[in-house]
Order: structure tokens, then sequence, then C-alpha cells
């Protein structure tokens, strides 16, 4: 179990607990575990490493082969990388020679050929059906000796392993930090945080345990270890009785309920009794998920515990025995009236961050400015009652609610990163009113930020998307929110893919667009189109039941283009959401450092690829008009076809998803950073060098050496705790 946390630790926080074991000369075997390390990209901090040299020698060693592992499945070096043609990135051949060739080689196959014969005379050609198509030709250690080693340049990611407390402290940090997180945790993180909340269920807890998800992973671990689960809506009840049944506790997918043992039937109803008894109104919440309720009472048999009848009224408002009209439907009566103001008032002393969601369409409903005043005015009295998140979600809402509306393409991106796109049809918010919205949110946020004395921020942050949602960027190594933008500065571009096939045949494409200032496609990279001027394609792989990888190699100064649009397709079988593995990210290279088609160490970006649809668009590249290349976080999944899925068939969706999220500015740390300086006693820039001698509050990319005690330290892994309670 230590080992296991561990893990969780130093892959969400980049801090080794401090190891323990009998004291020796570990100096080595240290040094030993340091070059490892640096093969994958990552190093130990000064620090950790005098902690390591005063250990036994078994100790070093056993801690550097877990963290070995825990570092290179970070960055994708867990697998074998290898690729369809030998020498990728060199000797890759024309698409239309490829093909003939493999083609020549069917033809001299016996067994191949009279299916070719019939397949040309028909005129159509199923490539699948060639049989040195698709299918690695030559074994990993093949394509190994073909390769010179990677020579180092300057420019390599190196990530430092910090020192942390001992194991136990450092995972009850952990889990306190999720668990009391105030954005909803990616699915990867919500399991890491059942699995934190078994080893900290009866220890300490978070003052408050807003996201509901959070909360029925926490209370399903209580409930294992004893303890009193922690319930303050109905809907708490449930999302609980769906963790017990390895259900969707997000409740957006319907569970299956099974039976449940008598003192967790005990559990579930007196917590729901006490709930309704305590406050009446919240029957209200039970017809949003009536059929799940109905389903849960075949399981529950609340008739036979009489002495908690409120319990029992939960599920007669159900079935539709007991009628409660829920807040929304007051809602939407009153809105219906027209009584747009009566509206804002119920929501501003009833539900106040609701009233937050529907501030665009209460404005637009308002009939005149006396209407229109009486929503800010309900706005700024409930402002104080609003999560922080909620107030910086609206406030980047408002910051885009500029111009006349003129059909200009929308992006929707639902909780599951689902993206499509519809011609936003609505009026412009009044512009005197967007200004006293933003400065009402502007106030509301700093007045909560705890920061005082002295600030020390990475530039290099600044730009970084404020993460509002856990769902806004996958799990993985150098991921940063959607809509975040960063500087990307190499001469070569090399994207990757893996995935292994669970149960079917599976073949997934990678591919990269390449598209004008406008919009318009200029080429695309494929296995249709495997050369370019722009780069090279390693070649189509089209089944991975020991998993496969494709690359592809851009050189930035030959691209003609403005945006670079990686994407991963679902060409046949499992969906990304079905594959036992698989994932995206890229590599930065200096022109002639050669090696591998995956160096780890030359490795940007890794992310997981877990989403819905069949399309997999994870990031894209632009030029500006100094010719400097940046990185646009996207994480977004389009729909796509049941199968064949290919770049050709999807280039003009991807133009109108790209004008529509370029038009977009997102709230980032610049503005958090902004408020905060308005508070602290001295902001200092950090030139990569030096740290102050005293305690600050540090934002950056990367948590530098040699900061003093007490410095309170935000990056991107844990940058969600930067954002106002």
């Amino acid at each position: 179990m230590v080992h296991a946390l561990e893990h969780l630790v130093v892959r969400h926080t980049r801090r080794l607990p401090s190891p323990t074991g009998p004291a020796g000369d570990g100096a080595s075997a240290a040094r030993r575990f340091d070059a490892a390390l640096m093969t994958a990209g990552f190093k130990l901090s000064a620090e950790l490493l005098e902690r390591l040299s005063g250990l036994a020698e078994a100790t070093v060693v056993g801690t550097a082969v877990r963290t070995l592992a825990t570092v290179r499945e970070l960055v994708g070096d867990h697998v074998r990388h290898n690729v369809y043609f030998v020498d990728f990135p060199a000797n890759v051949p024309d698409t239309l020679d490829f093909w003939r060739e493999c083609v020549a080689e069917a033809l001299a196959d016996g067994g191949a050929r009279a299916g070719v014969v019939d397949q040309l005379r028909v005129g159509v050609l199923d490539l699948l059906t060639l049989p040195s198509y698709g299918r690695y030709r030559h074994t990993y250690e093949e394509m190994l000796a073909v390769h010179d080693e990677l020579i180092a340049a300057a420019g390599d990611r190196l990530t430092v392993l910090h020192l942390g407390a001992d194991a136990d402290a450092e995972a009850t940090a952990l889990y306190l930090a999720l668990a009391g997180s105030t954005t909803p945790l990616g699915e990867e993180h919500l399991r890491d945080l059942a699995e934190l909340a078994e080893h900290g269920a009866d220890g300490p807890q978070p003052e408050e345990i807003p996201i509901r998800e959070n909360r029925a992973v926490v209370n399903l671990a209580r409930l294992r270890v004893g303890a009193t689960p922690l319930f303050d809506t109905v809907t708490d009840v449930l999302r609980l009785a769906c963790a017990l049944a390895d259900g969707d506790v997000t409740l957006r997918e319907p569970t299956r309920f099974r039976a449940l043992s008598r003192p967790h039937r005990r559990a579930l109803l007196a917590g729901l009794d006490a709930v309704v008894a305590a406050s009446p109104a919240k029957l209200s919440d039970v017809s949003a998920h009536g059929e799940a309720w109905k389903r849960l009472g075949e399981r529950l048999h609340p008739h036979e515990y009489p002495h908690w009848p409120h319990a029992a009224g939960v599920f007669a408002v159900a079935r539709g025995e007991r009628k409660v009209p829920s807040f929304d439907s007051r809602v939407e009566e009153l809105l219906a009236r027209g009584e747009v103001a009566g509206a804002a008032e119920l929501l501003a002393s009833h539900a106040p961050g609701r009233l937050f969601r529907a501030l665009d369409r209460l404005l637009r409903g308002a009939s005149g400015g006396k209407e229109r005043e009486a929503v800010l005015a309900a706005v700024e009295r409930a402002a104080p009652e609003v999560s922080g998140r909620v107030v910086l979600s609206v406030r980047e809402h408002v910051q885009n609610r500029v111009g006349t509306s003129g059909g200009e393409p929308r992006v929707f991106v639902n909780r599951e990163a689902r993206a499509w796109v519809a011609d936003d049809t609505r009026p412009p918010l009044d512009d005197a009113d967007r200004e006293r919205l933003i400065a009402v949110l502007d106030a509301e946020s700093r007045r909560r930020l705890p920061l005082s004395g002295r600030l020390l921020i990475d530039p290099d942050v600044l730009d970084v998307a404020l993460p509002l949602s856990g769902r806004a960027a996958s799990a993985g190594l150098g991921v940063l929110p959607r809509g975040s933008v960063s500087p990307v500065e190499g001469e070569l571009l090399r994207f990757f893919t893996y995935w292994r096939q669970a149960q079917r045949t599976t073949d997934l494409d990678l591919s990269a667009l390449v598209l004008d200032e406008a919009y318009a496609t200029v080429t695309w990279l494929s296995y249709t189109a495997l050369t370019d001027v722009e780069g090279r394609h390693s070649g189509d792989i089209t089944e991975a039941p020991d998993g496969a990888s494709e690359f592809i190699d851009l050189r930035l100064g030959a691209v003609r283009g403005t945006y670079i649009v990686p994407q991963v397709h679902v060409y046949s079988g499992e969906g990304f959401d079905e594959v036992a593995e698989g994932f995206f990210g890229f590599m930065l290279r200096e022109g002639e450092q050669r090696g591998r088609p995956f160096e780890p160490r030359t490795v940007r970006m890794k992310s997981d690829l877990r989403g819905p649809g069949r399309v997999a668009l994870p990031l894209a590249f632009r030029r500006d008009a100094e010719g400097r290349w940046h990185a646009h976080w996207l994480h977004l999944y389009l729909r796509g076809a049941p199968s064949a899925n290919e770049v050709e068939g999807h280039r003009v969706t991807i133009a109108v998803v790209m004008r529509g999220l370029m038009a977009r500015t997102y709230l980032t740390v610049r503005h958090l950073v902004a408020l905060m300086e308005q508070s602290a006693s001295e902001t200092t820039w950090w030139d990569g060098r030096t740290v102050p001698d005293v305690p600050v509050t540090y934002i950056g990319l990367e948590r530098p050496e040699g900061l003093a005690p007490g410095s309170r330290v935000f990056t991107p892994e844990n940058l969600r705790d930067l954002l106002p309670a």
C-alpha cells in the first residue's frame, strides 16, 4: 500500500516521499539512479540526492526501481514504440509508390495473389487485405539498431523530482487536496482520490468537500471504515449508492444497482431521512433523478424501516405519489410569465450559483433597463455566496460576450470534452452591463484571494488557462488546461500516438492538418499522405494486440501554413474509452539530434486519450506574425463517424472548430496574478536562476530548487488550489 501511495504522490506532485531505511553509503547508487532518470528526462533535486546518498544501497536501488517505473509511465516510455518504416523519418516512400510495392508483394505471395487479382479486376483495392500492409515488418530491436544515439541538447526537457515529507504525510496532503478541490476532478484523478480515500478516510478530513462527485468517493471510503457518510442533499445519498454499485457518481450514465447489505441500506436510509427531516424543501431535488431513485428504492426496501418516514417520502416523490414542485420549475414558471426580476430574486435568495449560471439568459430576457438593473443588483447581492470557480467561469463568459451577433461559430464543449459547433445567434450584452459585471466579479475574486506577502512569478505561466474544471485537461505529463497557450521552441516537432486494443482489432490513425490564416487547408500528413514538404508520417499500423505507435515528423521552418492541428482518428474497432491503453504526445528536437523515433528526454507533453467520439484533438499549433510557434491546448473530441474516420473527411469541421476556438479568450493565470499584485507586498519575476531567501508564493511551470521554508508553490499539478474558494 505504501508503494502504491508513493506512486500517486510522485505522479501528482513531482515529489518523492522521503525514503526510509537503514543508513549506509548509497551515494554511488543514488548517482546511478540520477543518471537513469535523466535518460527519461527527469532528475533528482540536490536535497533528494543527498538524502538518498545517506541510505543503504539496497534501499536506494528499491526506491530507484519503483520511481523509474512511475516516471517512465508518465512520459510514455513504459512501452516499446516501434515504427512501420524502420528508419523513420529517413526513407519514407511516396504514398502511391508504397502502395504499389505492397500490391507487388501481395501478387508475389501465392496465398494472397488470387484475392488481390479479383479486387484489381473490380477496380477497388482494400489495403487491409495486403499481407505487408499495416503490420510491423521488423522487431523493435531491429528498429533500434538502425538509429543513432540521441545527441543531448540544451533544450531537452528536464523535470526535477523534489524531496517530500514521509509517505504518510504526503499521501494525506494529497488526499486533502484532491478531496477538498474546488474544481471537478478528471476521471483519472477521481480514481486516484478513491485509492487515497481508503488510506485517509479515518484520518484528517478537508474542512469542506464542495464537489459532489468527490464527496461520493470519500463517503464510500468512510462507509467502509465504519465512519458516518457526509450528506447535506438527497443527491449525495444517490451518488453514494452509485459508488457502492461501481456506477457513475456523476449521474450522467445510469447505474445498475445491485443488492445491498443491511448495514449499507441502513446507512443510506438513515442519511436520507436526516437530510429531509432537516430541510423538507430538499425533496424538490428528487425529480431530477426520479428513475434512478425508483430503481434504488427496489434495493433499499424503505417500507421495512417505518422509523425513517422522511426517507420513505423520497421514494413517494420519485414514484409520483407525492407532488413536490422542483426549484427549477418555479424559476421556469416565473420566466414563462415574463417575470425576469422575480426569477432573479428567487435565484439570488435560494440558489445563487444557479443565478450566476443563468445570468446571460436573464439579461437577454429582461424587457428593459429596470429589469436589467434588478438582475444586476441580484448578482451583486449574491456574489459572496457563489463558489470562486463559478465566479471565475462567469467572468470568462462575460469577457467573451462582446461584439454584434452575426452567426459566428460558437464551440460547445460538454463535461466529457465532446465538442460541437453552432452559429452564435445571441444578441450581444450591453457594454455598460458587461463592464459592471466584470467589476463585480473581479472585486469578489480579489476579496477571496488569501495571498499576501511576496509573489515570485515565472512569466511562462501567465498564459496558462485557469483550471476551472479538471475535465478541461487530460491526465499526463506537461499537460495544460484547455485554452492555455505555451511557446514552442525547436526545429523539429514530432507527434506520437500509442494504443493497445483490449478485445477487438483496433486501428487508430495519427494525422496532422495544416491550415492557412483563413483556416483553409494547405496540406495534411496521414496514412494517405505519407510525405510532403512539411514532414513525414511513420506508416499505418492497423492492429495493436501488443500495442502500436505512429509518428509524424514536421520541420517547423518548412511548414507553409499558420496552424498545425494534430489529431487521432478511430478508423475501426474500439473507441478511446474502450482501448486498454491510449495516449498522444509531442516531442521537440534540434535539427541534428537524431535518436530513436521515441526519445523520452525530448517529450514535452504526453496525455491520455480517454473521451467520447471518434476524433481526438489534443492541441493545435499556431505561428504568430513574428514566425514564432505556440501550442494552443484543446483536449477535445468530435463525434466523427462509426468507422473509417480520416483527416480528409473532417477537415472542414476542424477548420470551423479552430475558427471558433481561436476567437475565444480564456481566463488565465495572468488575471489572478494581476489581482494578487494589488495586495502583495512585492512581486518578483523569476529569472530561472535565483530565488529570494524569504518565504514567497511561487507560481510557475516548475518548482525551483532552494525556495525558503514556508513558501507556497503553485505549478500546473496543483494550480486548482490557487483558485479562490
